[in-house]
C-alpha cells in the first residue's frame, strides 16, 4: 500500500514540485502541466468511451439469439443461412446508440451493409447477457399454428390499416409482404416465415422501409433473418459529411461544432443537390401511396447522402405515420402544447379548455426541414443567390398548421425553393 501511495503522489504532484520548477523555466512547467492535463482528460474520455462500448455493442448476443431460433426452426429469412451456417454475413463496426437496438456495419457477399436487430426482449428475459433466453415466447408468438393463408393475409391487412390508415393501396402492400416472407419461393408461407415477417412488421423502421420502398431517398432492404434485417450502407450519415464523436460533443462549445461542420461540409453546389433531395423526400411522404408520414426529429445526423451526393434518409426510426401519431395524441391529457409532443418535435396543439391534445401538428415537415437547411445552405452560398434564398427559407420556416389544410401554399413554397436551387446547379457537373 505504501508503494501505491508513493506512486500516486509522484504522478499527481511531481509535475508541480518545487524542485522541478527550480530546474526548468516557468514556460516549460506550464507546457508540462498542459500535457499532464491532456493525458488525464484523454484517459477519462477513453475510459468512459470503452466502458459504454460493452453495454452498447452486443452483436454476439444478437447472433446467438437469432441463430439459436433459426436452428430450432422457429424463424426463417433470406440471410439466415449466410449468418448462421456459412458465416458470410459478418458483423464489423458497432454503430449502436442503445443497448436494445443493435446496429452494425457489416460485410455480406463482399458488399458493405448495415445490420440491425433488437435484443430488448432478450435482456428482459434473462439478466445474463451471454445466455440464450426464450425470446421466441415473447416476440415470435404470432401467427399461431393452424392459421390459414387467408387468415394470415387478413391479419396483415388489419395491422397495416391500424398503422397506415385505410388506404386503397394496402392490398398491394400485403402481396409484397407475402412475397418477401416466402424465402424459398415455393409459393407458400411456412409458420417460421410468417412469424419472422410478422415480428419485423412490429419494427417502425422496417414498416416504413416497406411503405417507402419505391422512393429513391430511403436505403434499400437487402434481406432478413427473424427480426434481424440488412440494408444497404449509406456512405455519409450526416449532412455535413463528418460528425463530432459523441464523447466529445459535450466538451466542445457550439461554435466549435459549427466551425468543424463548415470545414468538412461538401462544396455549396453539392449541398444544394443534397438539399433538393431532402425537399423531394418531404414531397414524397406528404400524401404518399400509403398516407402521410411525419419527420419527428429533423437533426442533421438522421439524414445523409451517397457518393453521388444524392440525399438518403439515414434513420427512419425518427419518422412516424399519421395513424401512429393520432393514436398517441387521442385522449392525451395536456396543460400546454409541449405535453402533446411525439418524439422530439412532432408537436400538436393543446385544447386548454378540455385539457386534451388535438391532432393538428404545429409545424409541417417542410417548415422543420427548412429550419435544418438554413445554416446548411446559407453558408458559402453564391452572393447573387443568398438574399433570395434567405427570404424563401424564412417564408418556409413560418409555415404552420396541417399541410393538408394549405396544400397549395405548401407545394408552392416547396417548388419555389427547389427551383431556385436547381437553376443554380443545373447544366453543371454538380447536377
Amino acid at each position: 500500500m505504501r508503494r501505491i501511495r508513493r506512486l500516486v503522489h509522484l504522478v499527481l504532484f511531481c509535475p508541480l514540485s518545487k524542485g522541478l520548477q527550480s530546474r526548468l523555466p516557468g514556460i516549460k512547467v506550464k507546457y508540462l502541466l498542459v500535457v499532464w492535463l491532456g493525458i488525464f482528460v484523454g484517459s477519462w474520455v477513453a475510459y468512459m468511451h470503452y466502458s459504454s462500448y460493452s453495454e452498447l455493442c452486443r452483436g454476439h448476443v444478437c447472433r446467438m439469439i437469432i441463430c439459436d431460433q433459426y436452428k430450432k426452426g422457429i424463424i426463417s429469412g433470406s440471410t439466415c443461412k449466410d449468418l448462421c451456417e456459412e458465416r458470410s454475413l459478418l458483423f464489423q463496426h458497432c454503430l449502436s446508440s442503445s443497448p436494445t437496438q443493435q446496429v452494425y456495419s457489416g460485410l455480406w457477399r463482399e458488399r458493405e451493409v448495415i445490420i440491425k436487430c433488437g435484443i430488448e426482449e432478450a435482456l428482459k428475459a434473462d439478466s445474463h447477457p451471454d445466455s440464450v433466453p426464450r425470446r421466441d415466447v415473447v416476440l415470435f408468438d404470432k401467427p399461431t399454428r393452424g392459421t390459414s393463408m387467408d387468415e394470415f393475409k387478413e391479419m396483415l391487412l388489419n395491422f397495416l390499416k391500424s398503422k397506415l390508415g385505410d388506404q386503397p393501396s394496402l392490398a398491394a402492400l400485403v402481396s409484397r409482404i407475402i412475397a418477401m416472407a416466402d424465402v424459398n419461393r415455393d409459393g407458400k408461407v411456412s409458420l417460421a416465415e410468417a412469424k419472422s415477417i410478422w415480428a419485423l412488421l412490429q419494427l417502425n423502421e422496417f414498416l416504413l422501409m416497406l411503405s417507402l420502398h419505391e422512393k429513391e431517398h430511403t436505403s434499400k432492404l437487402l434481406g432478413h433473418c427473424g427480426d434481424l434485417y440488412v440494408t444497404e450502407k449509406i456512405p455519409h450519415t450526416s449532412l455535413y459529411g463528418v460528425d463530432v464523436p459523441p464523447f466529445l460533443q459535450s466538451l466542445l462549445p457550439s461554435v466549435v461544432h459549427q466551425i468543424i461542420h463548415q470545414w468538412f461540409a461538401p462544396a455549396w453546389p453539392r449541398r444544394a443537390k443534397i438539399a433538393i433531395g431532402l425537399l423531394e423526400f418531404v414531397e414524397e411522404i406528404f400524401h404518399g401511396t400509403y398516407g402521410n408520414f411525419y419527420i419527428c426529429e429533423t437533426g442533421f445526423k438522421n439524414v445523409g447522402y451517397n457518393d453521388k451526393y444524392d440525399f438518403k434518409m439515414v434513420n427512419l426510426r425518427k419518422v412516424a405515420t399519421e395513424m401512429t401519431i393520432r393514436g398517441f395524441l387521442k385522449g392525451r391529457h395536456c396543460e400546454q402544447n409541449v405535453d402533446c409532443t411525439y418524439g422530439k418535435d412532432c408537436m400538436a396543439t393543446c385544447d386548454k379548455l378540455m385539457k386534451q391534445c388535438k391532432s393538428d401538428m404545429v409545424q409541417p415537415n417542410l417548415a422543420k426541414v427548412c429550419g435544418l437547411l438554413q445554416d446548411y445552405l446559407l453558408y458559402g452560398a453564391p452572393l447573387e443567390l443568398k438574399e433570395e434564398l434567405q427570404k424563401q427559407l424564412r417564408t418556409c420556416m413560418t409555415l404552420s398548421g396541417l399541410a393538408s389544410q394549405m396544400e397549395v401554399h405548401h407545394s408552392l413554397v416547396l417548388n419555389n425553393l427547389k427551383t431556385l436551387l436547381w437553376k443554380k446547379i443545373s447544366n453543371t457537373k454538380y447536377s
